[in-house]
């Protein structure tokens, strides 16, 4: 046992020696294969017959209509009508868990496709919302609502609820936050519903993460996609067409 460490040293200048190689990299290529519309005109009939079976399961769960879009409905900063309407949506499913949230937010990244004109189908909204983000809801004092709008109108601007009106400068600094027309007040305190991801303090909004009262359910059908499609189908029920527009709620000082 004495020799133990003679033994190691020695194994280790060895396997060291033996990451030594005489070879180089010569030369590096790469070539890119364009997949198109091109390949549609002579299907293999082998895989097609082969996809079948799977295709029609896929179908029957990513093509039934969950509703209709008055127009197409696209993300973008500092505020855009998808946003607005991602943000709106947290807020309305606050009834089902008995909450009654001041502001809802939701995060420009987290929103990954847009919504055309016209029918919406279930695949359309796991493209919209592919991520098992789920709903929950916190409180924020005013103090800490306006760091979490500081960081907000750092980044650029984030999907926030009907009745929230912030102001920043060029270079992204708040000016501005007001609730209903009202300024932020500083010793009162804002229920907010949003996803767990932000909940977390994720996409430089850190602020979240000093939230009381959380109730983050973490049942599958606390999905966002879910919450999303139940929207959807609710304003199909009611015969309304989904849409949203820009309405001030984040804007840039000129």
């Amino acid at each position: 046992m004495k020799h133990t460490p003679l033994l190691f040293c020695t194994g280790l200048l060895l396997a060291l020696a033996s990451c030594h190689t005489p070879y180089q990299v010569a030369s590096v290529s790469r070539t890119r294969i364009l997949i198109d519309s091109r390949y549609d005109a002579h299907p293999d009939a082998s895989a097609e017959a082969f996809m079948q079976p799977y295709k029609h399961d896929v179908d029957s769960i990513m093509n039934p209509l969950v509703g209709v879009a008055a127009r197409e409905l696209d993300v973008y900063q500092p505020e855009s009508p998808l946003s607005n309407l991602m943000a709106d949506i947290m807020v309305w499913a606050g009834a089902k868990y008995n909450e009654r949230p001041d502001i809802g937010v939701y995060n420009m990244g987290g929103i990954r496709a847009s919504i055309a004109k016209g029918n919406i189908t279930y695949g359309d909204v796991i493209d919209l919302a592919p991520f098992d983000n789920k709903i929950c809801f916190l409180t924020l004092n005013g103090r800490q609502l306006m760091k979490l709008f500081g960081e907000m109108a750092a980044f650029g601007g984030q999907g926030v609820s009907h009745g929230v009106e912030l102001v920043m400068t060029p270079k992204l600094q708040l000016v501005s936050a007001k609730l209903n027309g009202e300024p932020i007040d500083p010793n009162r305190n804002y229920r907010i519903a949003t996803i767990d991801y932000l909940a977390q303090g994720n996409d430089k909004m850190p602020t979240f993460k000093e939230g009381t009262n959380l109730v983050a359910p973490k049942g599958e059908e606390n999905n966002s996609r879910y919450i999303i499609r139940d929207y959807f189908l609710t304003m199909k029920q009611q015969g309304k067409m989904i849409d949203a527009k820009i309405e001030g709620r984040t804007t840039i000082k000129k």
